[in-house]
């Protein structure tokens, strides 16, 4: 029992570990992808006096807190953004691998959070959902289904075209009746790629979360913050959560309520 609980520990430790490196490396692309910048030269500096970011003064978490977050060469406020997406990477990670243990079910739902997180706050950003990530994604999903991963592959290949082709569907209908644009191909494209993840079962509980999650949202806005409805707001963090909801919980979510809808 002991050994047992020692490399569950150990497991996690590695986990949240990675996480929060990968979470450095996430704000690199969230930072630089949407402006078609390499994520790999030039390396870390400061945005405000370009001064190259010394490897002690970039560990994920630590270094904004011993900086008391701002730039050791200028001052300059660091954004609490960094800290959150490494916390908030190193989390769901670690989550990952407890959920998944080892194998590459692990290793790809931690693939799969990493593209969630980063396309959550790339879109907040720029209201965009990038190509390089999604369309990666997308191919992803269908090669780790190969194997029936996370499901066989017809479902992961029918998962892909209907989650493409229902917002697709959306947005051409929502455009005829209002002449306007209600949401971006780079969401069909994201919708596309959770399907071929997790199949067509998954896609009505990722439009149903994701759906009533983005009118809560969107009406808060309006309520609290008087905005207005004309404000576009991004629809890609509702459907990245929704499929994490999915991914972790998704199975257990579906099949009990299609035993409810059976009593």
């Amino acid at each position: 029992m002991a050994a047992i609980l020692l490399g569950s520990g150990l497991l996690l430790g590695f986990a949240c570990a990675l996480g929060l490196a990968v979470g450095s490396f996430l704000n690199v692309v969230i930072h630089r992808v949407p402006r078609g910048e390499s994520v790999v030269r030039p390396g870390s500096r400061c945005p405000r006096c370009e001064t190259p970011i010394a490897g002690y003064d970039n560990v994920p978490v630590l270094s904004y807190l011993w900086l008391r977050g701002k730039c050791s060469a200028c001052g300059a406020k660091i954004g609490t953004r960094y800290p959150v997406v490494e916390l908030a990477t190193a989390v769901l990670t670690a989550y990952a691998a407890w959920r998944f243990g080892l194998g590459w079910q692990a290793l790809g739902a931690m693939a799969f959070v990493w593209c969630m997180v980063a396309l959550t706050f790339i879109d907040v950003d720029t209201q965009l959902l990038p190509d390089a990530i999604t369309l990666p994604l997308l191919w992803a999903g269908l090669l780790i289904n190969l194997r029936g991963t996370f499901v066989d592959l017809p479902a992961a290949v029918i998962g892909a075209a209907a989650g493409y082709l229902v917002l697709w569907s959306v947005y051409w209908l929502f455009k005829l009746v209002t002449g306007k644009e209600g949401m971006g191909f780079g969401d069909f494209k994201l919708l596309a790629a959770i399907g071929a993840w997790l199949g067509w079962k998954m896609l009505p509980l990722v439009i149903l979360a994701s759906s009533f999650v983005g009118a809560a949202v969107g009406i808060a806005l309006m309520v609290l913050a008087r905005r207005g409805r004309d404000v576009p707001i991004p629809f890609g963090p509702y459907l990245a959560g929704a499929g994490l909801i999915a991914l972790f919980w998704g199975p257990a979510l579906v099949d009990r309520y299609l035993s409810t809808l059976l009593l």
